[in-house]
């Protein structure tokens, strides 16, 4: 079996580093990889095994029997591909829901890396959780580097300076990382989460939990949030705007998988807030949690900066890098035995994560 690695277009990750494939090298696999693809995460051509052939991105997709990339390849490529070939990526069927019946049409066999399930026994395939904590770190940096007050409280000959106060929209895996950030930098933090488990979460960092009673909860949403009632939603609202009129800083990371982003931060909200502070919106690739985010843009409204990006993960590519190559080794140990592919539907990992073909078919 031949596995080919790709060049990303418009993301400087990779998806398997050099490590990675030493750790999955065996007996009757092949590595191909895109001249340049971890040029841009600080891994060139010639910091991988010698054993793997470097070829251009034409005689990869042509020749190789699995394909590995982060991000899914463009229409065009995909109907250019041999029927018999398998591909692994994020597909984000959730969101992008024509795409299983088009690599169904294609005869192509696709792994989401998304739907692998965010459970214990996953956790180390968790592409997802890897990703979001360093978002939800990079969410931190990004404000602290706008913002035009310190993080900090500071004692000088020249006065004292009090510290920031920020607010966490969602207390997932990006938002508890963005806590524990926002503290160690010195910020004084709260964080709200509609899930009641992640009070004691949030408080173990050295938050303030702001808590509005009454949400809905689903143990199976995987990590993500659920849709709440409309009362439930109005109250929450106040609650958000009462901590957001005071805080300089406002990180927000609550999804719903496969739906439009709960409005957590109304443009009223944004009007009631301190003039220089800052909002980073991390579900803007899904509609954002600020209602005036605009998805891939930095804009000031009311005199408050939005800052809309889904994908900060990628503003680190060198570490985003690693972790996804760990992740990703660890999810095909479990869909490669002794060199060939062997796809388990008992497994829930691999059911999960298999899109196409339609397993109904």
């Amino acid at each position: 079996m031949q596995i080919g690695i790709l060049k990303e277009s418009g993301d400087r990750r990779v998806a398997l580093v050099p490590k990675g494939i030493e750790k999955l090298q065996q007996d009757g696999l092949q590595f191909l990889l895109e001249s340049g693809a971890g040029a841009t995460a600080n891994f060139s051509d010639a910091d991988y095994p010698d054993t793997i052939q470097i070829l251009s991105r034409a005689e990869v997709l042509q020749q190789a029997d699995l394909l590995i990339s982060i991000h899914p390849l463009s229409e065009q490529e995909l109907k250019g591909l041999a029927a018999d070939k398998t591909l692994v990526a994020l597909f984000e069927p959730y969101n992008q829901t024509e795409v299983v019946s088009q690599l169904a049409a294609l005869q192509l066999q696709a792994f989401s890396l998304d739907m692998i399930p965010r459970t214990t026994l996953a956790q180390s395939m968790d592409i997802l959780s890897s990703m979001a904590s360093i978002a939800g770190y990079k969410a931190v940096l990004l404000a602290a580097n706008t913002t035009p007050r310190y993080f900090p409280m500071m004692i000088t000959a020249a006065g004292s300076v009090k510290p920031a106060q920020v607010l966490v929209l969602g207390a997932g895996v990006a938002g508890l990382q963005a806590i524990a950030t926002a503290k160690r930098m010195g910020a004084v933090v709260e964080a709200f989460d509609v899930r009641a488990a992640a009070k004691e979460e949030v408080k173990s960092l050295g938050a303030k939990f702001v808590e509005v009673e009454g949400a809905a909860e689903d143990q199976d949403a995987g990590g993500y949030a659920v849709e709440q009632s409309e009362d439930f939603l109005r109250r929450q609202r106040e609650a958000v705007q009462q901590s957001a009129a005071k805080s300089d800083v406002v990180i927000t990371t609550a999804q719903v998988r496969g739906r439009k982003a709960p409005t957590l931060v109304t443009a009223d909200t944004v009007a009631k807030m301190k003039p220089g502070s800052v909002i980073v919106d991390l579900a803007a690739s899904t509609g954002g949690n600020c209602e005036l985010t605009e998805n891939n843009k930095t804009i000031v409204a009311h005199e408050v900066t939005i800052i809309g990006d889904s994908n900060l993960a990628a503003s680190l590519p060198q570490d985003a890098s690693v972790l996804f190559s760990n992740n990703l080794v660890n999810f095909l140990k479990l869909i490669i035995q002794e060199g060939e592919l062997v796809i388990d539907l008992e497994n829930e990992i691999v059911k999960s994560a298999l899109i196409s073909p339609p397993q109904s078919a």
